[in-house]
């Protein structure tokens, strides 16, 4: 049955019949039986692209929770609604919380982790800028391609039936976002820690609204854990002592650090020590910058049972 992410904000930038975009309601709001207008989104691919009839059923989530199967009422050549039939409560979400710093890299190989990562239940990306870092946004480039990961993400959701949708948060230098995150940082005052707070939790128009929902705000609490993705060294263990544990615990919070192809500067691995991220090597090889976010996430949800 085909799954269709009903955002109740249309993506701005896909909206052509109105600039500020339109807004539907949660569908946890409606009764079941009600009749829910579906998005411009889902007219398009549900009765356009796939020519969906009438009496056709799929299901619809929004990212507030759970997911809702419904059945196709009526279509017109711009409109489209369905009447739902029944409410799903599974979000087939992972048992750890986690966010991964991704410095960004080019191309497909950064839709591949962002849409690997997706299926193996990351809960947000923070997209990152370094020293050795391949891409560097440009202002007037940071909607068009925050809105592009994002949709990879939400795409990838509705292939492997997660109902939370990851948030790909605005990039930020990886400085700024360590610095934010060590607490012992003499230099950091609170109107420069307020501003870089502010700018990576930008999220793309199409979740802003869902950004707020409480399910994300364990995203604004120190991590139980922190584990910099590093190349293997002599002398250094293979798995930081303390995952196991943290792992054990009820819905724990990881934050892992992963860096660009040519690897973070001396500078950027000392800043990270202070902010509290542990080395953790994958194995005796060297992983690409795509490939680790996905053994990481993997490995972690493998010990998590």
């Amino acid at each position: 049955m085909r799954r269709f992410f009903y955002a109740t904000s249309d993506d701005i930038n896909n909206n052509s019949d109105n600039e500020k975009g339109t807004t539907y309601p949660k569908l946890s709001t409606l009764p079941i039986e009600a009749t829910v207008e579906l998005t411009e989104n889902i007219t398009h691919h549900w009765c356009r692209v796939l020519r969906a009839n009438v009496g056709d059923k799929g299901v619809l989530f929004d990212g507030f929770g759970g997911e809702y199967k419904v059945q196709l009422k009526t279509i017109s050549k711009k409109h489209a609604t369905a009447t739902l039939l029944s409410h799903v409560a599974d979000n087939r979400t992972s048992a750890t919380i986690s966010k991964i710093g991704l410095v960004m890299s080019r191309g497909e190989r950064m839709d591949y982790a962002i849409q690997k990562s997706t299926e193996l239940g990351v809960t947000a990306i923070q997209l990152l800028s370094s020293h050795h870092g391949e891409v560097n946004l440009k202002p007037a480039q940071v909607e068009k391609k925050l809105g592009h990961w994002q949709q990879i993400a939400i795409a990838a959701c509705e292939q492997c039936g997660l109902n939370r949708p990851p948030l790909i948060l605005a990039p930020v230098s990886i400085s700024d976002w360590l610095q934010s995150l060590d607490t012992s940082a003499s230099d950091m005052t609170p109107g420069s820690a307020s501003k870089i707070s502010t700018q990576a939790n930008a999220v793309s128009a199409i979740v802003s609204a869902l950004s707020q929902d409480a399910y994300y705000q364990a995203l604004q609490q120190p991590a139980d854990l922190r584990m910099q993705l590093s190349v293997p060294a002599a002398g250094q263990p293979v798995m930081p002592g303390k995952l196991l544990t943290v792992l054990q615990q009820t819905a724990p919070y990881i934050e892992l650090l992963v860096g660009p192809e040519g690897g973070l500067s001396p500078a950027e691995c000392q800043q990270a020590d202070r902010a509290g991220f542990v080395a953790w090597q994958i194995g005796p090889r060297v992983l690409r910058t795509e490939t680790a976010p996905v053994v990481a996430l993997a490995t972690i949800q493998a010990l998590s049972f």
